[in-house]
């Protein structure tokens, strides 16, 4: 399998404090890998670091998507590049429509059937945005903006999907449904990276994931092999 993206000892300082401490993390193509930890283990920090989205910071270390580095690069720039990211909070256009917002995920593209196609496409997969689809995005609920970020992103036709806490904030019934969408997004050949607090579901959905911890990645490895071990068990799924 081919790399999408590789990560090499990346480091992220804020001031004196080291937020990530030099890890290494790939994606291959077609994989979903997911990248767990507690709160405030760096899991976010690095996403942003491939993104380019921190303030100010010193960033370390390689960054390389598609055999290219990326590091330093804009985050529009990224785009167009067809890296695309769902940010924590969901980030929706709140004054604008549902098909708005979609038409403003494809801002990279011309080809209008193309984009006429793709709706009508993640509209099949995302039917509550279809229903309302001239509804204005502020006025959705937390899962539905979940669900219109992720439409949004998918629009740029990404070679990589960024998931940054999809279930935050999301009643339970919400949450199964997200990651439900998750499994199939996948299924339809996008390789994404999804950081997530829920370790359970996450692993459950991916095919590969990492433990992040105090800024290091801890553990890596097959997620049905993590699911079972003892120490992932106790940690982070609250087994003993």
């Amino acid at each position: 399998m081919s790399n999408v993206l590789k990560i090499t000892g990346l480091r992220v300082a804020y001031g004196g404090i080291q937020a990530v401490k030099g890890i290494d993390l790939e994606v291959n193509r077609g994989e979903l890998i997911t990248l767990i930890g507690a709160n405030g283990a760096g899991k976010t920090t690095a996403l942003k670091a491939i993104t380019g989205t921190l303030p100010d910071c010193t960033v370390e270390g390689h960054i390389d998507y598609m055999g290219a580095p990326i590091k330093g690069l804009n985050s529009f720039q990224l785009v167009k590049k067809q890296l695309a990211m769902v940010p924590e909070g969901r980030g929706v256009f709140t004054r604008m429509s549902i098909h708005e917002n979609l038409m403003m995920g494809a801002y990279t593209r011309d080809d209008k059937a193309g984009i006429a196609a793709d709706i009508d496409k993640w509209f099949g997969i995302f039917p509550r945005l279809k229903e309302r689809s001239a509804q204005m995005a502020g006025t959705l609920s937390g899962g539905e903006q979940q669900m219109l970020a992720m439409a949004r992103a998918l629009m740029s036709h990404p070679q990589l999907l960024l998931l940054d806490e999809p279930s935050m904030g999301l009643s339970p019934i919400m949450v199964e449904k997200i990651f439900e969408v998750i499994r199939t997004v996948s299924a339809q050949g996008v390789t994404i990276l999804l950081v997530e607090q829920n370790a359970k579901l996450a692993l459950q959905a991916a095919h590969r994931g990492y433990v992040m911890d105090s800024g290091l990645i801890t553990m890596s490895g097959d997620a049905d092999r993590m699911l079972d071990d003892p120490r992932v068990r106790e940690a982070y799924l609250g087994e003993g």
